[in-house]
């Protein structure tokens, strides 16, 4: 498991921001008009439970699940971003597309970091990889006991067996390096949508009050999204 979870205090206060943020997204696709943009919210809240659901891993069972509905709305966010523009109801605008594209990227992201948990857990549970069961065992006269050191002669190390058996285990095996790419690419996602959130907008014309307040509450909750990821990306890097 990631060694952050390990502490409460991040783990209740990250599961509450998922919650947060799933929880307007389904309020926005309540108030949405548009189907497609329903659509987005829905998944946008589907991949924040997602989320929390990983950080407590809950509902191993419907893991495979999970994984498949991000992959589904990784393609479903990337056939918006280059669908034609005569369709309306896509993503339209180079903003549109950008902001299409993201998400499919983000929720392609969630798909990984799923994988990567529930390979890792598995391999670690597969090999009894404990943290302390390859440590040398002192007796009582304070001699080591060679009993309790792993014997490698003529020998397969329980690694090396699931690395051969799991080629899926093996192929996640060195996840430090994606996982620090995706941490810098979502973390330099956090800072940007922080500075659209925290620039001037202008206050002229009607109705560009609502529509700034709008964008702020957009850009709110792409930063908070993207600085949560960028979080739990970084402490797979370890």
């Amino acid at each position: 498991m990631i060694l952050v979870f390990e502490i409460p205090a991040v783990s209740w206060a990250l599961t509450a921001v998922l919650s947060a943020a799933g929880a307007y997204h389904l309020y926005l696709a309540a108030r949405a008009r548009k189907v497609t943009d329903r659509i987005n919210e829905v998944l946008h809240a589907l991949m924040h439970a997602a989320m929390a659901a990983m950080i407590w891993n809950l509902a191993p069972a419907a893991l495979l699940a999970q994984i498949g509905v991000l992959a589904a709305a990784a393609l479903w966010f990337t056939l918006q971003a280059i669908a034609r523009p005569e369709y309306k109801l896509l993503c339209t605008g180079t903003q549109g597309r950008i902001t299409c594209a993201y998400h499919a990227a983000t929720m392609a992201a969630a798909a990984f970091m799923l994988t990567i948990m529930n390979t890792t857990s598995a391999g670690n549970t597969a090999t009894g990889n404990t943290g302390a069961g390859n440590m040398p065992q002192m007796n009582m006269g304070g001699m080591v006991d060679m009993g309790s050191m792993p014997m490698n002669h003529h020998t397969t190390t329980p690694a090396a067996a699931t690395s051969t058996a799991n080629p899926l285990t093996a192929l996640f095996a060195h996840q430090s390096a994606p996982a620090l790419i995706l941490a810098i690419l979502f973390g330099t996602a956090a800072i940007t949508f922080t500075t659209l959130l925290l620039r001037r907008q202008p206050t002229t014309g009607h109705g560009t009050h609502g529509n700034t307040h709008n964008n702020r509450t957009k850009h709110a909750l792409e930063a908070t999204g993207a600085a949560t990821m960028a979080l739990m990306f970084a402490t797979m890097t370890s």
